[in-house]
């Protein structure tokens, strides 16, 4: 691409399609867990989004919405195949545009990264099994090449039922060790027809899906791709490989591609333990920085960064560096979630973010996780973030949660309070 003009977190940034972001801080995709038994969106999630579309973010893009609803990730994920549940997706739109920010929608697949108490058979590229995990992740089947054409058109269709109901752009999950992620790794990817092989075989399935989705969303709809750097598997998906998907989804014509890395198997940005790094790269926060200035190199798109951003002074200088355009808050924004508009007043300087440490290593990593997403759930019932919460108490919480609602019958929120009130007249943008 040709260089850039430096920007700061307050500039905005007009994508190829044509849409403004109003400045550089974005809500990056968190599986909220908020769907209901029958995976509609509950009120929680629009009380979680109501609060997060008046923190000053441009964009708010929302967890992973599943494709099929015979494969879900997790429990409570939101699935999206049809219109039976289109009032209440118009209303989550609504919630997360109430404060005029853009709100696109997290599109994805899980394949083989399925819990057994999820499902028991999951499908994927091969069937290759998940390693290391305890047993905690069934043995999948491989997909016949007429269910992956059928994939393909499953991603449209939830693209366009969404963009109906009224979130202004599609993210396609391509990393995090999900179905497309299997796709490109050849460790996960054994095929030897045309979606397997070879590197340009392997990524025909983030390719096609890409092409369907700007199909049928148009030309002036935002499309962006979530892209593993690598996997940090030897034998995997190698930042290379990545490079040349990022160069091809450019000509596709993709609005923003967001950087990212790891899987369950190595959850380097996942479980925030990312892959060691020289002080120099440390000092400059972003995880994925390195890797983004290689791309720089064959985007056209713009690039985003999400993880390890701490401080205004480090998000800025990722920006005037120019490999990046946008910066990505996940986290942070669930124990802060005014932070964008905080940085941007000049209220704050800093994420007050902390690790959150059992002091058990190997349940470290697991138990994070689930204490951000009980702090979600906590936005969700209407309450403030509870920053001081030890992460036991995050996991008592989530596990007595989920047991209530794989018991509780639910007609659209997941517990008996008040219904959702919108905290003022949502905002149509466009």
């Amino acid at each position: 691409m040709s260089p850039r003009t430096p920007a700061d977190i307050a500039a905005p940034l007009t994508l190829p399609c044509g849409t403004v972001l109003r400045n550089r801080l974005v809500k990056a995709a968190l599986s909220e867990q908020l769907g209901t038994r029958t995976h509609a969106p509950s009120d929680d999630i629009f009380r979680l989004y109501d609060r997060w579309a008046h923190s000053g973010a441009s964009l708010l893009i929302t967890g992973n919405v599943m494709i099929d609803r015979t494969a879900i990730g997790e429990p409570r994920n939101v699935a999206v195949v049809d219109d039976r549940d289109f009032g209440r997706i118009s209303q989550w739109a609504d919630s997360a545009r109430a404060g005029g920010a853009e709100a696109w929608v997290q599109i994805n697949h899980p394949g083989r990264q399925v819990p057994r108490n999820v499902a028991w058979r999951p499908v994927a590229p091969s069937a290759v099994p998940m390693r290391g995990l305890g047993g905690a992740f069934g043995k999948p089947r491989e997909l016949r090449a007429a269910e992956i054409e059928d994939l393909i058109g499953k991603y449209a269709t939830t693209a366009g039922i969404m963009v109906r109901a009224g979130f202004t752009g599609i993210q396609i999950h391509g990393a995090h060790g999900y179905l497309v992620n299997q796709f490109l790794s050849p460790l996960t990817n054994l095929r030897t027809d045309k979606w397997g092989g070879t590197p340009a075989n392997r990524r025909r399935f983030l390719l096609e899906i890409a092409a369907a989705v700007r199909a049928e969303i148009g030309p002036r709809t935002p499309l962006s791709v979530k892209l593993n750097s690598a996997d940090f598997q030897r034998g995997g998906f190698t930042e290379d490989e990545s490079l040349d998907v990022v160069a091809a989804l450019g000509e596709l014509g993709v609005d923003l591609l967001e950087i990212s890395g790891g899987t369950y198997e190595t959850p380097a940005l996942m479980l925030g333990n990312p892959v060691p790094k020289k002080a120099s790269t440390l000092a400059r926060e972003a995880y994925f920085l390195e890797f983004a200035e290689k791309a720089r190199a064959v985007a056209r798109m713009p690039l985003m960064l999400t993880g390890g951003f701490r401080t205004l002074g480090g998000m800025n200088d990722a920006l005037r560096g120019g490999a990046v355009d946008v910066i990505g808050l996940g986290r942070s924004m669930v124990v802060e979630p005014d932070l964008p508009g905080e940085l941007l007043t000049g209220r704050a300087e800093a994420s007050a973010v902390s690790p959150k440490r059992t002091g058990i290593r190997k349940l470290d990593g697991l138990s994070e996780l689930v204490w951000y997403t009980d702090q979600m759930w906590r936005i969700g019932r209407g309450r403030d973030p509870k920053p001081g919460r030890h992460p036991v108490h995050g996991v008592l919480n989530y596990l007595l949660s989920g047991a209530v609602h794989a018991t509780t019958r639910q007609r659209g929120d997941t517990a008996p309070r008040p219904a959702f009130i919108p905290s003022r007249k949502p905002v149509r943008i466009g």
